[in-house]
């Protein structure tokens, strides 16, 4: 929280001068109501209007600058929770592979909006009021100094005990805290996996399930927030009955000096307002310190900041000049073995086919070539150089992967395949021709600017596929690994792929393949059988 403050003190300087002005101004219009009231008990009807007319003014004046807090917060708070988003994008991009994927989107997703939430209206807007508050609380205290020095004793030993009551409760608040945010982070992820299977349940005519997930899902987030709610209501009202209690002997206090001549009159009652002021300022403090606590947990999560990331994919893994080398790999998922002893060669511009049955680490050995997977044991070594000395990032900027299930952006064709990148029309002609998407393209009205809708829901599998290997040619990558990338296209569609592909000279290949025919098989300059880690021979 400090380092954002911090960060965005120029955005949060003027609405917190301004917050003092107001302050200031609140102060000065209980001094002027003394005033007003002093004109009556000295049946002094100029002085009474004069000092009418002052705090009519100064009570107009109050409320612009109000308007003027109001405004300046709002663009302050919009600049901070902007760089709370893009602190989060930064965690999430240090994240490894293995991290990220350890969560559910809708986990990442409720950072994004429920954290955020919860950050404005537990951090920043109390921010704001705490030094309103202390404002208000510190200019009652000179003015009741003005009137005598006893009050300002009074007023002291009022801010040192409210201001410890709530440090016996820190612990408490933040521990509700940290249950409210994983309660909403997991019902988030809850609503996105029940709105996922929306066709599922209505197609088996099971709508009570999607009702009670959701009612579930709602539960999960109101419960926590509720019991946070409610506790942190308990605690305030303790504090209140503390800061009523101090505040009547305050009034005590100003009821004698006032009957013994001491100070004014009229002090009974723009005093007791400024008491009232006092208490309440401090009060105020009091609640808004707990709500600093609770939000450890959601600043906890943020890792990096977005001024100090770097870029890690920077340098990145040079172009190979002779082969990648698999030694004596090995890999295992928690106690399973998938991969013992595997050593494999694949040379630069090599064309090769991965076969073998379902588990036995096809897949996993093309995660572990872009570093997805680190935890492994052997060697994979590009050109010699070990992958361990370089990040994921840096591994796929010479890597493009194509999976069976293929994700697209909710824009255009074009925007999918180029990334935001400009490239030229012969390069764009090309990756549609080598990627067999032409045809698909000659039939929409719209061609390259087609939306393709959520994930691509406007298009077939085989044409999302088609996208994501026109993607992968048109970034160029010197190395290009396909897992099952052309299970969705028709035989024709596939064979022209897999020809414009295997013809590339400056393409390293590697492909898994479930079924290859002899012809196939023929074009590649090797096929390497792998089988399960079960089935293998124990090494001793």
């Amino acid at each position: 929280m400090k380092y954002y403050l911090k960060k965005y003190w120029g955005a949060n300087l003027l609405p917190v001068l301004l917050g003092l002005v107001v302050s200031a101004l609140q102060t000065g219009n209980n001094l002027i109501l003394m005033q007003t009231f002093q004109g009556i008990i000295d049946r002094d009807l100029r002085g009474f209007l004069f000092w009418t007319l002052i705090l009519v003014g100064s009570w107009f004046l109050l409320l612009w600058v109000n308007s003027l807090v109001e405004f300046f917060q709002g663009r302050a708070i919009r600049a901070m929770n902007n760089a709370l988003r893009r602190d989060m994008t930064a965690t999430l991009l240090r994240k490894s592979h293995e991290e990220f994927h350890g969560k559910d989107t809708g986990e990442y997703l409720s950072w994004f909006t429920n954290d955020v939430n919860q950050i404005e209206n537990l951090a920043w807007r109390p921010f704001y009021q705490c030094v309103d508050a202390a404002a208000s609380a510190l200019f009652s205290a000179v003015a009741l100094l003005t009137l005598h020095w006893s009050l300002l004793i009074a007023a002291l030993v009022n801010v040192v005990v409210m201001m410890l009551v709530p440090q016996l409760f820190n612990k408490r608040m933040e521990k509700l805290g940290k249950d409210c945010e994983a309660g909403q982070a997991g019902a988030t992820g809850r609503l996105k996996d029940i709105l996922a299977g929306y066709d599922v349940l209505r197609s088996f005519g099971r709508e009570q399930r999607f009702r009670q997930g959701a009612a579930e899902a709602s539960e999960q987030i109101e419960k926590p927030k509720y019991k946070l709610t409610y506790v942190k209501g308990f605690i305030g009202a303790g504090s209140g009955c503390v800061n009523v209690t101090l505040q009547l002997l305050i009034d005590v206090l100003i009821g004698v000096l006032s009957i013994r001549g001491v100070i004014l009159q009229s002090a009974l009652m723009g005093g007791g307002n400024l008491c009232g002021s006092l208490s309440n300022g401090i009060g105020t403090m009091a609640q808004l310190l707990l709500s600093f606590s609770s939000t450890k947990p959601y600043f906890d999560k943020i890792t990096v900041h977005g001024d100090d990331a770097q870029d890690e994919g920077s340098g990145g893994l040079p172009p190979i000049s002779s082969a990648i080398t698999v030694k004596d790999l090995a890999f295992r998922y928690d106690e399973k073995p998938v991969l013992r002893d595997l050593s494999l060669t694949f040379q630069k511009g090599g064309k090769y086919a991965l076969t073998g049955p379902s588990g036995c680490g096809k897949s996993t050995l093309l995660k572990l070539l872009l570093g997805w997977l680190p935890d492994y044991s052997g060697a994979i070594r590009f050109d010699g150089a070990d992958a361990h000395g370089f990040t994921p990032e840096q591994l796929q900027r010479q890597m493009s992967y194509i999976e069976q299930n293929v994700f697209l952006f909710n824009s255009t064709i074009r925007d999918n395949i180029t990334l935001g990148e400009d490239f030229s029309d012969e390069q764009m002609e090309k990756a549609l021709r080598d990627s067999a998407l032409m045809g698909d393209l000659a039939a929409m009205s719209e061609g390259l600017d087609t939306p393709v809708g959520e994930n691509g829901s406007s298009l077939s599998g085989g044409q999302k596929q088609r996208v994501a290997i026109a993607r992968a040619l048109i970034h160029r990558r010197s190395i290009l690994l396909v897992d099952e990338g052309t299970s969705a296209l028709d035989q024709k569609n596939a064979g022209l792929v897999e020809e414009s592909l295997l013809a590339n000279p400056e393409l390293t290949l590697i492909l898994v393949s479930h079924h290859l025919s002899p012809e196939r098989k023929a074009q590649f300059t090797d096929v390497y059988s792998l089988e399960p880690a079960a089935a293998l021979p124990q090494t001793a």
